[in-house]
């Protein structure tokens, strides 16, 4: 297991985040996912985060990376949205056919923590500590 570092601390901090298109409309290509990948990978080197996986459905992105603990992922995933719709909706002009108004996004997104261990045997460690 590769941890992850900086001045004070040692950390490995991983999340799967899913990306929905507006309405699942199913426009996603693998032409445009890859644009859209490279556009997270640009704007995730301002915020300390490191793509692991990308993977893609007509109408939605799974995304696993890493993070570090001072990220604000919300701002990091609201300034993703807003640049890759922008992005996307220019460089590809066939998705305003089936996407009319500015956004590419839906609203919501799926933020989940991923690792190594399951819940329970992290509980199970911490209880049997100092015995």
């Amino acid at each position: 297991m590769e941890l992850d570092n900086n001045n004070h601390s040692v950390f490995l901090l991983c999340y799967h985040l899913v990306l929905v298109v507006k309405y699942r409309r199913k426009v996603f290509s693998d032409r445009m996912s890859q644009y859209a990948k490279d556009i997270f990978v640009r704007i995730g080197s301002s915020y300390n985060i490191t793509l692991e996986e990308w993977n893609h459905d007509q109408d939605h992105v799974h995304i696993m990376f890493r993070a570090h603990p001072n990220t604000e992922l919300s701002k990091f995933i609201n300034a993703y949205k807003s640049a890759s719709s922008r992005l996307i909706k220019k460089d590809f002009p066939e998705v305003r056919r089936k996407l009319w108004k500015e956004m590419f996004w839906s609203r919501s997104y799926c933020l989940l923590t991923t690792g190594g261990a399951p819940i329970e045997t992290i509980r199970k460690y911490i209880e049997n500590q100092g015995r």
